[in-house]
């Protein structure tokens, strides 16, 4: 009776924009050829037929593919839609293999060649690939306001160091520089040389409206408006509007972000009808929070237990042991923006709103671990494993988080 590695012929590709490199081994590990083709769907019938010509007669084409999302997503759906048999291998295998293979040159043949040997040496483990496009639309939308989000930071440090040449102390008039009146002021006004003549009942008037009365309205504005108008100084410079028309650039631009990342949070939230997600039915996990977990889980079927998707966010501990030494060590592997995702929202769940505890089940479970002897931080990590079987669970069975009721942070800490 032969082996079941011994029915496949293994196909490592190694994918780039514009070409992708093949090769296949056979069960021994004998290199048996190499194709290289272009990332176009209009070759990919070619590669296929040649590498059927080149595999061991008898056997099926199993091919691994680093990377099922990007440039060699196209080839992944081919194979999909022609029923070819496809698995993930993971990069850092890859990396690995080529090191203990001890290659000191690093080429798209290599890559391909040591992909084929992961494929083979850690069939059983290695997860099928799979090109879902209601993730990959979803991936695309996240990583799109992630984008702009950090975009959108970055230009409100360049307008802080642009204005407070100016305005050192506005933030004692506008705690947030990104708000409705804070934008509109500035907007106007980007230096003091702007505002001559202004008097405190127009600004007061102007500060009204532009944040439709949010900002303190009646006789606060004309408090605020005092304040900005007493503090002022004459700040000007050499080439003064060269500078104001910067500070207005750098405004526009601020709002454009803040219209495109409104309306990508629209669409997030529409796209997330497709999925049947509970995630938001617990508190301190939004739409956005509940996107990016699902843009960095992906189909919960490819993780049969809570422990390999704690695994896979980089959350289980690794054991060193050797005789009668038995240590256990926080992860540093795994997937890191899952990972950070479930610890801003442990952070979240454990601490207090308006001297309220948003979740008093895990929050009295990390108390409970910090009495035991453990650190804040491994309380912490205990916590984060702890949302891992609940996420898994929702996920796996659709079902509700039934939220304990809040209670006062004083009755939780006596």
């Amino acid at each position: 009776m032969n082996h079941p590695k011994m029915q496949y012929t293994y196909v490592g590709i190694d994918s780039h924009k514009d070409t992708h490199t093949a090769v296949l081994i056979d069960c021994f590990f004998e290199k048996l050829g190499e194709i290289t083709f272009e990332n176009l769907p209009s070759k990919f019938d070619a590669f296929l037929a040649k590498a059927e010509t080149l595999k061991v007669g008898g056997t099926t084409l199993l091919f691994g593919l680093e990377d099922v999302s990007m440039y060699g997503r196209l080839l992944a759906v081919f194979f999909r839609d022609n029923n070819q048999k496809m698995k993930h291998v993971n990069s850092l295998l890859v990396a690995k293999e080529r090191k203990n293979q001890n290659v000191t040159q690093k080429t798209d043949s290599i890559d391909a060649e040591c992909a084929a040997r992961v494929l083979l040496s850690k069939l059983s483990s290695l997860p099928d690939a799979q090109p879902d496009d209601k993730y990959w639309i979803l991936q695309s939308l996240v990583a799109r306001r992630e984008f702009i989000v950090k975009n959108n930071s970055s230009l409100k440090n360049h307008l802080h160091s642009l204005i407070t040449q100016h305005y050192p102390n506005y933030r004692h008039w506008f705690p947030n520089i990104d708000s409705h009146a804070s934008l509109a002021f500035l907007m106007r006004y980007p230096s003091p040389s702007t505002m001559a003549g202004i008097t405190h009942e127009n600004l007061a008037e102007f500060i009204r409206k532009a944040s439709s009365n949010r900002v303190g309205g009646g006789v606060n504005s004309t408090v605020r408006a005092r304040k900005i108008l007493d503090t002022l100084q004459d700040t000007t410079v050499p080439f003064q509007e060269l500078r104001d028309r910067s500070v207005q650039s750098t405004l526009r631009q601020i709002g454009v972000h803040t219209q495109e990342i409104k309306q990508l949070e629209q669409d997030i939230a529409s796209f997330m009808e497709n999925f049947a997600c509970t995630l938001t039915s617990m508190s301190g996990i939004d739409t956005i929070s509940a996107a990016q977990l699902l843009t960095h889980i992906g189909d919960i079927r490819r993780f049969s237990t809570p422990a390999k998707l704690a695994r896979y966010a980089g959350i289980a501990p690794v054991t060193y042991a050797s005789g009668k030494s038995d240590t256990q060590y926080a992860d540093k592997r795994g997937n890191r923006a899952l990972n950070s995702i479930i610890y801003l929202l442990a952070m979240r769940l454990i601490s207090t709103a308006s001297n309220k505890v948003l979740n008093p089940f895990l929050h009295d479970y990390y108390h409970r671990k910090l009495s035991e002897g453990k650190t804040k931080r491994q309380g912490l990590k205990c916590v984060q494993r702890r949302l891992i079987n609940i996420i898994w669970r929702m996920l796996m069975y659709n079902e509700v988080y039934k939220n304990p009721p809040m209670i006062d942070k004083v009755v939780a800490d006596v």
